[in-house]
Parts: C-alpha cells; structure tokens; sequence
C-alpha cells in the first residue's frame, strides 16, 4: 500500500505521479538519487507507470537475475498495451543492454514464453544495429526466424521481428532486398496512417525513408 511507503518513497511518489511529469524529469531525479535498488523496488511495488519508469532507472543491474526479471515483466502485462512496451523497451534500454550478464540473459529469450521477454530479444537486436553497434553473426537466421515466426506472434513481438528487419534492410545492404520482400509478402502495416514527419512501420517503407536519409 501507498501508505506503507518509506519517507523518502512517499515524497517522490507525489512528486512524480502528476500529469506533466517527463521522462526527463524522472532522468534528473535517478541522476540525483543515483543507484538504489531497494528504494526502486519500493516504488515498482507501488505498480504506478511514472514510479516503475523511475524504478527501472535506480535498480542495480548487477542484482537483476532471471528470477527478478521474471517478476518484473510479469508485472509489466498487467498495464496497457502502451506502458507495458514502454517500460520494457525502457528496462532494455538503460539497464539490460548495458551488462554482459543481463545481455547473455536477452540473448536466450528468443524463444520464452513472456512476451515482453521475445520483444526484449527482438527489440535490442534491432538496437544493436540502429546504434551502429557490431551485431553478432546471427543476421541470416534472424531474417529467417522472422519469416518463420512474424504472422504468428503477439503484436508487441510482431513489431520488434518488424522493427529488426528494417534496421537489418537499412544497414546490411547484402539484405536490403529481402527485407524489402518481405514486408511485400506479409504486408505488416501496410495501411498504417502515420503522422507527417513519422516513419512508417511498413518495412518497404521504413527502409526506402531511412536509407534516403543516410545518402
């Protein structure tokens, strides 16, 4: 319960769980507090976005076992659709892909029964390539795998398979093509309405968009 919360739990809890709090102002809060992890999962266990958001951000990667991380995702798919990838992408982002041991633990997940554990796998494989990181050699068997496995999976895996097939079609010239065929043959967000200035998910799209930039 909220009222069991620590002092310094509570304070931040009312600060943060406003309307017009940004993700910038929860990146200047973890740079003040810096590394904690049991005032992170005193506030993960309030289960409020914002405070899960900051949460991720205090936690100690070195105490981030598969065990933990379990716990963690589970938690997450009981949140819309758009805070659970959020919060998932978010947990990749500054604390999974930034340790060998919890990159190794990502790198198994291709198959997991966790969803958002399958869109981990896929999401930081495309991140590799789009940070213009040296990807492992697996290039081949992931376009393989998603030509396997894309029509099949839950949206939230759907759009990170997608996703990695674009950066590979962006950045691997050699693969350009068979990525552009195929967004064709599944036809994946084909009729998706984009914001101007947006990039469409589209793979023929995307690739022919992204790599106009890079010219």
């Amino acid at each position: 319960m909220i009222t069991e919360l620590s002092t310094e739990a509570r304070q931040i809890y009312s600060q943060i769980c406003q309307d017009n709090t940004k993700l910038g102002d929860l990146r200047k809060i973890a740079k003040e507090i810096k590394k904690d992890h049991t005032l992170g999962m005193e506030l993960w266990g309030t289960g409020n976005f914002m405070c899960r958001q900051l949460a991720i951000l205090l936690f100690d990667k070195k105490l981030l076992t598969q065990e933990l991380l379990d716990i963690l995702l589970g938690d997450m798919e009981e949140h819309p659709f758009n805070e659970r990838t959020q919060l998932s992408d978010w947990l990749m982002a500054n604390q999974l892909s930034r340790d060998k041991k919890t990159i190794a633990l990502m790198e198994n997940w291709e198959d997991s029964p966790s969803i958002l554990q399958r869109r981990i796998f896929w999401y930081y494989q495309a991140r590799l390539r789009w940070t213009g990181q040296t990807p492992p050699p697996n290039t081949s068997r992931l376009l393989e795998a998603i030509d396997e496995k894309i029509q099949e999976e839950d949206p939230e895996v759907q759009w990170a398979m997608n996703f990695t097939a674009a950066w590979i079609g962006i950045f691997d010239h050699s693969y350009r093509a068979r990525c552009i065929a195929m967004g064709e043959k599944f036809g994946l967000y084909r009729d998706e309405k984009v914001s101007r200035g947006c990039t469409p998910n589209y793979l023929p799209e995307f690739i022919r968009i992204e790599v106009g930039k890079r010219k």
